[in-house]
């Protein structure tokens, strides 16, 4: 039986993969000053470069969950059209998206009973969903049935390590993420956090070093600690707020440290990019623990 996966906007694949793989994505929402845009439009190249610009210019930017009568028409017209549906979502510890789509899947579960319709909560984000969903996809290109395919997920979500840190610590202070006196503080001895995501899906901080450029050599430190070999061989992908020369930096240290040939780099979204600020840089593998 012929399945689609499916996926939100929060996993960050580039358009080129995306297309690839035939996926279909629930676009989140977000608002400048008020006015709502789709964070992801298929077919469609966004600016992200002057969404940052927004950001450090102070524009005011929410965010939201994907339109829910968008999602149940995606899914309807899937099903309709005979798929078996798999959904890979945005963590549930950090957005109500995976919870609110499986929902609408339950509800519609009792309508199309020939149906299969699995939903499973990665507790990742950004490229750390898409890397999972990259996987996923090999795997059913390769011939892997839909219980397969989302058994493997389950099987390995807790081992997609997400690495990050950021530029501008005042940014995580407005989501909640850090105080202000850490805020404060960190900005002025140019303290540079890092974080992981954790095996509840939230957002973490763990190491704090000074400078930005002994930041991002962290990211690779903590690789080398827990990277799954061969480490040479991982797809490793990379994301990063309007700052490309620092994920080339990093690109170059996880080739010319590991032997990695593949990488893929690309924007943090505007959903996340919009509580983690411009700088932020994320590094994403393969690991024995996140």
């Amino acid at each position: 039986m012929a399945f689609k996966i499916l996926t939100d906007s929060s996993c960050n694949l580039p358009e080129h993969m995306i297309d690839e793989f035939g996926l279909e994505v629930f676009p989140l929402t977000f608002m400048v000053d008020g006015e709502q845009h789709q964070s992801y439009l298929k077919g469609t190249t966004t600016d992200l470069g002057q969404f940052y610009s927004m950001m450090r210019e102070g524009k005011v930017i929410t965010t939201s969950l994907p339109n829910l009568d968008d999602a149940e028409k995606l899914l309807r017209q899937q099903l309709d059209e005979g798929n078996d549906l798999l959904y890979l979502g945005f963590s549930s510890g950090l957005s109500g998206t995976f919870d609110a789509i499986r929902l609408l899947m339950d509800q519609l579960a009792s309508e199309y009973p020939d149906r299969k319709l699995y939903a499973v909560d990665t507790l990742a984000a950004s490229l750390g969903e898409g890397l999972l969903v990259w996987h996923a996809c090999k795997l059913a290109q390769d011939g892997a049935s839909i219980e397969e395919v989302r058994d493997w997920v389950e099987d390995n979500k807790l081992h997609l390590a997400h690495w990050f840190t950021v530029d501008d610590l005042m940014f995580l202070f407005r989501g909640g993420r850090v105080s202000r006196t850490s805020a404060w503080a960190g900005t002025i001895l140019n303290i540079k956090p890092v974080m992981h995501v954790d095996d509840e899906g939230h957002l973490i901080p763990l190491d704090k070093v000074r400078g930005r450029k002994k930041s991002l050599d962290a990211l690779v430190e903590h690789m080398a600690q827990t990277g799954n070999e061969p480490l040479a061989d991982q797809m490793v992908f990379i994301t990063h707020g309007d700052c490309l020369k620092d994920a080339e930096y990093l690109e170059a240290k996880v080739k010319e440290r590991f032997g990695v040939k593949d990488v893929v780099i690309n924007y943090v979204d505007p959903v996340i990019g919009a509580h983690s600020g411009p700088g932020t840089m994320a590094l994403f593998f393969l690991a024995s623990e996140r």
